[in-house]
């Protein structure tokens, strides 16, 4: 009997065979996958902590940097309000001052119409005199606003420190114009500051002759003129006196200033009283007429003493040497 035969499978062993070394193959990529990865997450996790901790230190930096900041700044805030109120109140002072200044103007104005027809006055009084009572007669009290004015010859010692240069100059330059003006015609004039340094280094120890053009050069040169001053002009009178005294000379001396920062007031008359002696007629050898500004009296209330002492040494020095203190109601 004939044998019959199979049908071939559609499945051989070689297939079967692939198919499990595929499976092993992928079952050995998971395991390595699986070995590997927990690896490179814990890596990844420890780099994270560090820039976290970085961060966070980063963070609480900031966070001192900012409360400085803050603290700063409220500090600035009060000091900008202060500065506002101050600002306010100065505007408030300026206003005022810029008032008082106009009617000062107004005032100075007058007073120089005044003073130039006193001075005319003065002259066309002193001719028709001298034509009814003779040439050789002599006025027995010579005053204009209570300054004699028989000097032919004047010095001005003038206070030329921050504190008059900076506040008082203009005004300074006005009362200079108004002392020339109520001598018309001198024989000589000097400009000195209380430290003995003169104004013009040609005219050291000489007079400046009295022309309308050297007149015209110190009011323009006085108005730049700021040199170191020490606020005691007692260098200034001392040397004023001992330079340009001569008895055949009639000299007056003009001291400006705001303030006096010397030793004791009691030192610098004794000192004034031995050099500016008396003849014996009772008379000194020159005139000491002052002006005294009241800056630091008005400007900055702690300095207040040596705006004071300046007035209470100018006063009993005027006083003793035959002249006139004028103490100004304002320094602008």
């Amino acid at each position: 009997m004939a044998r019959t035969r199979r049908a071939p499978e559609q499945f051989s062993l070689s297939f079967l065979d692939v198919i499990c070394c595929g499976f092993g193959a992928v079952i050995l990529l998971l395991m390595i996958t699986k070995t590997v990865e927990p690896q490179i997450i814990e890596a990844s996790t420890v780099n994270l902590e560090g820039r976290l901790a970085a961060l966070q230190e980063q963070l609480f930096e900031l966070r001192g940097e900012t409360r400085v900041l803050n603290r700063d700044l409220n500090a600035k805030q009060e000091q900008l309000s202060e500065h506002e109120e101050r600002i306010a109140i100065l505007r408030g002072q300026l206003a005022s001052a810029r008032s008082r200044f106009d009617n000062l103007q107004v005032q100075s104005s007058a007073n120089l119409v005044i003073n130039n027809q006193l001075a005319l006055a003065r002259q066309q009084l002193t001719a028709e005199m001298e034509r009814l009572l003779g040439p050789q007669y002599q006025v027995k009290n010579q005053l204009i606003g209570g300054i004699p004015v028989d000097s032919e010859y004047i010095i001005f010692i003038i206070d030329t420190s921050g504190s008059m240069f900076s506040y008082a100059w203009e005004r300074v330059l006005r009362e200079v114009e108004n002392v020339l003006s109520i001598y018309p015609e001198v024989k000589g004039v000097q400009v000195l500051n209380g430290d003995a340094q003169y104004m013009f280094s040609s005219y050291r120890g000489r007079w400046i002759p009295d022309t309308p053009a050297r007149r015209k050069a110190i009011m323009h040169n006085l108005r730049g003129w700021h040199r170191f001053d020490p606020s005691n002009p007692v260098k200034g009178i001392v040397t004023a006196i001992r330079t340009f005294y001569s008895p055949d000379k009639k000299i007056s001396l003009y001291i400006f200033g705001d303030d006096f920062k010397g030793g004791s007031t009691d030192e610098v008359i004794d000192t004034v009283d031995r050099i500016n002696r008396e003849d014996a007629q009772g008379n000194r050898l020159v005139r000491i007429h002052a002006v005294g500004f009241p800056v630091v009296v008005q400007a900055d209330p702690s300095q207040q003493a040596s705006g004071l002492r300046f007035a209470n040494l100018m006063r009993e020095l005027t006083h003793r040497n035959g002249g006139t203190f004028v103490g100004l109601n304002d320094y602008r």
